[in-house]
């Protein structure tokens, strides 16, 4: 039986528009964030990730390099936007996060994004780096049912989000794919200027896994509804991998779909910073699933 978004009930219940409300009363006094900037951004005023009142895209393409269970074999329809709230030292889209390189769209071009990956084949919608347009983004939402949009949609981001925004989003995403970067509030300070990025990530991700419990696949291993989570293995251990994965064990799910990342590279500042000027070692990475494994985890490595 074909897999229906719950977004799809939503919108016939005319409770996607009490939604879209909710969310955009937040742009003019913004809190979308953990950050708090309070700016009103549909006065054109700007926060700490630097995003306005129209949404900004990087690019939009299907996309086959993102996790198995989302590329499948038509590929991950993913949208990147421009800006970002956590604006790591070490990004690697520093280009579009930092610098902002994109171009606006208007809620009626993105709803043909997302259609036009659909007829592309994709097997979902990836929204990449949304936290700062949720409004947006869902307000671009009535219009691409109306064409016809029936994919899952996936919440790429970096785990540092409203719990407010994410209980929002409660029936509207299928499919969350947060980052787990730190465990600890030293690096997440010195590296992200978010020193409340541990605590803020365990409550949203007890909020995701609550919505759509474990990454669930079709017969043919397509993702259509689940927690996804990613952990990118830093040098030196940086970002606390053991703490990160015995909290998702067991205080998330030991079926947690868990991505142990081993592609951190020195980019944009990290050569500023000695701790992050060199890749990880293949043993690095290693430690890292066997500490899952230890664990109980067992998907997704």
């Amino acid at each position: 039986m074909p897999y229906t978004p719950p977004y799809i009930e939503l919108s016939e219940r005319n409770r996607l528009k009490q939604r879209i409300r909710s969310l955009n009363e937040m742009l003019s006094e913004c809190r979308l964030c953990p950050r708090h900037c309070e700016v009103n951004r549909t006065e054109g005023e700007l926060g700490y990730c630097r995003a306005g009142s129209e949404l900004m895209i990087s690019s939009v393409f299907p996309h086959f390099g993102e996790e198995a269970p989302l590329v499948g074999y038509r590929g991950s329809g993913t949208i990147f936007l421009t800006h970002c709230n956590l604006r790591c030292v070490f990004c690697q889209n520093y280009d579009i996060s930092h610098l902002g390189r994109g171009e606006k769209a208007s809620p009626s071009q993105f709803a043909s994004y997302m259609i036009r990956l659909q007829d592309m084949g994709c097997h979902n919608i990836n929204f990449v780096t949304p936290t700062h347009y949720v409004p947006q983004i869902v307000a671009s939402l009535p219009e691409a049912i109306e064409l016809g949009l029936r994919l899952p949609l996936v919440y790429n981001c970096s785990g540092y989000e409203s719990l407010e925004v994410i209980k929002l989003l409660d029936g509207i995403i299928d499919i969350y794919m947060p980052d787990a970067k730190y465990a600890g509030e030293e690096p997440a300070k010195k590296f992200s200027n978010a020193p409340d990025y541990p605590d803020v990530l365990k409550e949203v991700l007890k909020e995701m896994h609550r919505q759509v419990g474990d990454l669930q696949m079709d017969e043919n291993g397509i993702a259509q509804r689940g927690l996804l989570i990613r952990h990118l293995v830093m040098p030196g251990n940086l970002g606390g991998t053991e703490d990160l994965m015995q909290f998702i064990a067991e205080e998330i799910s030991q079926d947690s779909y868990v991505n142990v990342m081993q592609q951190y590279r020195p980019e944009y500042r990290s050569r500023d910073y000695p701790e992050l000027s060199r890749r990880i070692t293949y043993g690095e990475y290693l430690e890292a699933v066997k500490v899952a494994r230890r664990f109980g985890l067992h998907r997704g490595f």
